[in-house]
């Protein structure tokens, strides 16, 4: 039966509750509107856990002044229906106050250097302190042993292991694999955004992933002959205006001149889709 829970006392009650009784505890943080990848993510929690701690918060401090916090979807009786059918144990759904007592604006910020100030976070500057922020605060109020994160959201995740690690958080974070639509769209709540020519051209995307994994697994070493495939598909589309398309060090993201054996290498690639920006990535190499 499916629990739900407003108030940090109340979270942390009934985690307690769950540790008690020998239960490891999972968490899936999300800001709701959730799909199928959310869903593989509860999945995956579960299967690792005793106890599976959702939340959905749609989070003020990691949209900017121009972003669509405003208009982000909120689906709450929808997201708590799927939740429930994934097996999720508890649902936190939290107001603003009760995830920052002194205000949004007031608040302590967590912020990781130089990860932080990259790709996603040059374009986004306050983007990440306030992922960072928000994720540090709901593992201090619902304790999990074990939190999961979607590898499509790859400098995410990424900032999330180096702040757990230089902080010395005692959670394991583990990255499923993106889920995708048939014609290899990554899921994502801004998807519901795009008109249906939108949509079909947003697909490029996965293509250009596809054509660089080709060319590196083929032999290719140039980063820049991989960069210069990226974005020659992207361009390729109408649809598309593309904002970056990198080969970077899959563990630090900085851009590399070529793919050396043995060197973990990422392509991450942002573009907008009339007003809607979507971001995606693929491992190049192990």
């Amino acid at each position: 039966m499916l629990e739900t829970a407003t108030s940090v006392p109340a979270v942390r009650a009934a985690v307690a509750a769950a540790k008690a009784d020998g239960r490891k505890v999972g968490f899936v943080p999300t800001m709701g509107a959730l799909h199928e990848g959310h869903l593989r993510l509860i999945d995956h929690c579960r299967d690792r856990s005793g106890f599976t701690v959702v939340s959905i918060f749609v989070n003020p401090t990691q949209f900017g002044p121009s972003e669509d916090f405003s208009r982000y979807p909120r689906t709450l009786d929808d997201d708590l229906r799927k939740c429930r059918e994934a097996g999720a144990d508890l649902v936190f759904t939290p107001t603003p106050a009760e995830v920052y007592p002194r205000g949004a604006s007031a608040t302590t910020f967590v912020e990781v250097p130089g990860l932080s100030q990259v790709l996603e976070g040059e374009i986004r500057p306050t983007h990440f302190r306030g992922v960072t922020t928000v994720v540090m605060a709901l593992f201090n109020i619902v304790r999990p042993d074990l939190a999961v994160f979607g590898q499509k959201d790859y400098q995410q995740q990424l900032l999330i292991r180096r702040m757990v690690e230089d902080l010395h958080v005692g959670v394991e974070i583990a990255t499923a694999p993106t889920v995708r639509e048939p014609d290899g769209l990554a899921m994502s709540s801004r998807n519901r955004y795009l008109d249906p020519r939108q949509r079909q051209g947003a697909a490029v995307l996965h293509r250009a992933l596809e054509a660089a994994r080709r060319l590196v697994d083929g032999g290719e070493r140039d980063a820049d002959r991989v960069r210069q495939i990226l974005r020659s598909t992207i361009e390729s589309e109408a649809t598309a205006r593309l904002e970056y398309a990198v080969v970077a060090d899959a563990e630090t993201l900085a851009e590399l001149g070529d793919i050396a054996p043995g060197r973990a290498a990422v392509a991450l690639l942002a573009a907008r889709f009339g007003t809607t920006r979507l971001i995606d990535n693929a491992r190049l190499t192990e």
